[in-house]
């Protein structure tokens, strides 16, 4: 909720979780349209390349542009917001992602997409910065509602990017995906634009530096350089695994649906049962190494398509847990305002998604085995990290369900 100021709803008042504003419904549909794009290019990547006569390398800037921009726009979101409001903040993202989404889908070489990519990278950092403030100020109900259904949008749009990405690919063409979230978009913004009532601007503005200035504190660095090598192995995934699957683009997409209810399941209820029972760090490192023997098992059996399947649904779960669960230790590992702390940590992490996207698409041009190999060792490297640095790290409970403290951990999680 970088740079915004959330007006909590009482959480005495009760009623039905259905019974919201026509402005909650506005924003939530556009939150399920936004994160469809995690997984929306994944079942295209393959025709994308055959199409555009591209290298694995140079289709991999898809997600390198993407998260290069997001990680910058991390510093400037609370920036923004903070001087023109969030209605305006959220409009200002939903434009960039319709403008730049069309844009993509009419660019015939791979330069152009990867520059579409980018600007989409940064409307979206601008939206989700701010929808999760929004819904839950104006939700009707208990925050308990709120939190729920904005967790329900983002079980949705990660469940649902995969199939519309692959169905439009399959039966239209690789554009199909792209056209497809400008017009879902276009939608969700006239509707916040005519729905969502005016939002005064915070009292208190936000500097771009103070995300830098939190990085000086040991815990938070720490955790921000773990998350950076866990992405590292992520985005291998991501980028990577699509191409020796050998599917149809709307068999990957039923794949990475899979992945995406699994991993929208263990970020919503998995990650803090584990995290109850064994605590915080405990639960990270299951799920960091857990992951490592996914990403080890990809690549000895990078040529079994049965098998990588199989991986990549359980990846989810991994990566379910570790998102949400690394993201508590972000709350408390420096003492500065909860913004300011998950804006330093999205800045850093992205560039490991960045950085582990390109690397994993230029070895995949000689083997598919390699990125993978490579993908666990970082992740692996994420572990030693945690394990080496925890005194630094003030652990913490794991927030309770419905909690404001759950609200903004969900959201600094689910900004990928």
């Amino acid at each position: 909720m970088t740079g915004s100021t959330v007006t909590t709803p009482q959480s005495e008042q009760t009623g039905s979780l259905l019974q919201q504003p026509r402005a909650v419904w506005a924003v939530a549909f556009a939150c399920v349209i936004s994160f469809m794009g995690l997984g929306l290019v994944d079942p295209i990547l393959a025709s994308l390349r055959a199409s555009l006569g591209a290298t694995t390398g140079q289709i991999s800037l898809l997600f390198t542009s993407y998260l290069v921009v997001t990680a910058v726009a991390m510093l400037i979101t609370g920036f923004v917001s903070s001087r023109i409001g969030v209605k305006w903040t959220l409009l200002s993202g939903l434009a960039i992602i319709v403008v730049f989404s069309a844009l993509g889908g009419c660019m015939n070489s791979v330069g152009g997409i990867v520059a579409a990519r980018a600007f989409w990278g940064l409307g979206n950092a601008l939206f989700i910065a701010t929808s999760l403030a929004t819904i839950v100020s104006l939700s009707a109900g208990s925050l308990k509602q709120a939190v729920l259904l904005y967790e329900s949008a983002l079980g949705i749009g990660i469940g649902l990017g995969p199939i519309v990405g692959g169905q439009l690919g399959q039966h239209i063409s690789w554009r199909g995906p792209f056209f497809g979230v400008a017009v879902l978009m276009f939608i969700g913004l006239v509707a916040t634009f005519f729905l969502l009532p005016a939002t005064p601007k915070p009292e208190h503005t936000t500097s771009i530096a103070d995300p830098i200035r939190a990085l000086r504190y040991p815990g938070l660095l720490v955790v921000s350089l773990v998350s950076l090598l866990y992405n590292f192995g992520f985005f291998t995934l991501m980028a990577v695994a699509p191409y020796p699957m050998k599917m149809s683009a709307a068999g990957v997409g039923w794949v990475f649906f899979g992945w995406g209810l699994a991993l929208a399941f263990t970020s919503i209820w998995g990650a803090p049962w584990l995290e109850a029972r064994i605590g915080t760090v405990a639960a990270i490192v299951t799920a960091l190494l857990g992951f490592a023997i996914l990403l080890t098992g990809m690549a000895v059996f990078s040529a079994h398509p049965a098998i990588l399947v199989v991986c990549v649904v359980l990846a989810g779960l991994c990566l379910g847990i570790n998102n949400t669960v690394i993201t508590t230790l972000v709350m408390g590992a420096a003492p500065v305002p909860r913004p300011v702390a998950s804006a330093a940590y999205s800045f850093v992490r992205f560039f490991g998604g960045a950085v582990g996207a390109y690397v994993a698409g230029k070895l995949a041009e000689h083997s598919f085995h390699t990125p993978f190999y490579l993908g666990a060792g970082v992740t692996l490297c994420a572990l030693a990290l945690l394990l080496a640095c925890r005194r630094f790290i003030p652990v913490s409970g794991a927030p309770a369900h419905g909690s404001t403290e759950e609200a903004e951990v969900l959201e600094a999680a689910d900004i990928d």
